[in-house]
């Protein structure tokens, strides 16, 4: 079995690279606006809806009036109109859904437009040396070799000020998984532990966002002390920046880990279909619902199954708690009462493994009916 895969290295440039390479982002960023502009003005004066069809074919006699957007690879101006229309893509389907924000699409500043796509011409990967025709050579920090065939290459500069160079790689062949210890699994996800499990495991919350508060507080206000526009207010947020980056660092670092646990020892992982984007509007919790990381966990559990050959289960996240594992009576409890006990049958555990024994048992269903 094959998949496609993105392998991400940091890169090295020199200074003729490196100016070369924000003179591109910046091009990029003014054919973005132009081509929005172009799409807005088209529609109110003459009610037509330009499509990225349309604009792409127009690139031609676009770079004749504008010579300095020549020595800009083609493909990547068409990647250029092709991420303003999915942009609208996802604007009109957002109309189409009742009580979602429909967010038009904006225009870039130049600090919110920070990558650049090549396919498959103009750049040349030699060993850990990448050169891009126009552009200079990119020095690649190779921590993995790359495997498959290179569909794509995106060049990205990080709030820090650091290159990255991420290649979208197709016919990647599968991860080998150890044979599964155990068939079934369910995991609850919460704040005091990050999750629990059937097996009783508790998966303690590491809150690196919480822990980095301090240090977050005091970079934050030498940014607000320093003048706008100066040098140091811009070294200032490059180290606010590095601090960030940290703390989204480590916290991946967790969530792989994690997921990688329960994909080699389990081949059946159940967990609650939650709703984070909804639940992160409590003002109360979403700080703690944020830093926990549970969405991109879910995703890392979801993409490793399907390599792994694992099958990944959501179940409805409805009662997991209130209802008792062991004769399925409904007992109800406060958020903060973290031990369950049953009047029915007298079963008194941990809160979040009995709701993780509530998930197994569901997901164990839901995929025997499935198969029947």
């Amino acid at each position: 079995m094959y998949f496609r895969k993105t392998y991400k290295f940091k890169a090295k440039l020199s200074k003729t690279t490196e100016q070369n390479a924000v003179r591109w982002l910046g091009l990029c960023q003014q054919l973005y606006n132009l081509a929005l502009e172009q799409r807005i003005v088209a529609y109110k004066r003459c009610g037509i809806s330009l499509s990225t069809y349309s604009q792409s074919n127009e690139l031609p006699d676009f770079k004749k009036a504008f010579p300095e957007f020549q020595g800009v690879n083609s493909q990547t101006l068409q990647d250029t109109i092709e991420r303003l229309g999915k942009a609208f893509q996802g604007f009109f389907s957002r109309l189409n859904k009742i009580g979602a924000k429909a967010g038009f699409p904006r225009f870039r500043s130049y600090h919110r437009y920070d990558s650049f796509t090549l396919k498959t011409s103009g750049w040349k990967l030699e060993g850990r040396h990448l050169k891009i025709r126009g552009l200079g050579t990119f020095k690649l920090f190779l921590s993995q070799p790359i495997v498959g065939k290179i569909k794509t290459l995106t060049v990205r500069r990080d709030g820090c000020g650091d290159w990255w160079v991420s290649f979208s790689c197709a016919g990647v062949p599968a991860k080998a998984y150890p044979h599964p210890e155990t068939e079934v699994v369910g995991i609850d996800v919460g704040l005091s532990h990050f999750c629990a499990d059937t097996d009783g495991l508790h998966v303690a919350n590491p809150k690196y966002y919480r822990k980095a508060q301090t240090e977050l507080r005091r970079k934050q206000r030498q940014v607000a002390r320093r003048a706008k526009g100066s040098n140091r207010r811009k070294k200032a947020v490059k180290e606010l920046a590095r601090v960030h980056r940290k703390v989204a660092r480590m916290r991946l670092d967790f969530l792989y880990k994690t997921a990688n646990h329960y994909i080699s020892k389990y081949q059946t992982i159940c967990v609650e279909a939650l709703q984070v984007k909804h639940m992160v509007k409590n003002r109360h919790l979403s700080k703690s619902i944020a830093d926990s990381g549970w969405s991109t966990f879910f995703e890392l559990l979801l993409y490793k199954a399907a390599e792994a050959g694992r099958e990944l289960i959501q179940v409805n996240p409805r009662n997991t708690s209130q209802n008792c594992s062991g004769c399925g009576a409904k007992v109800p409890k406060a958020l903060a009462t973290r031990v369950h006990r049953c009047p029915h049958c007298n079963l008194s555990l941990d809160r979040d493994i009995n709701a993780a024994r509530n998930i197994a048992a569901t997901g164990s269903g839901q995929l025997l009916q499935a198969l029947t």
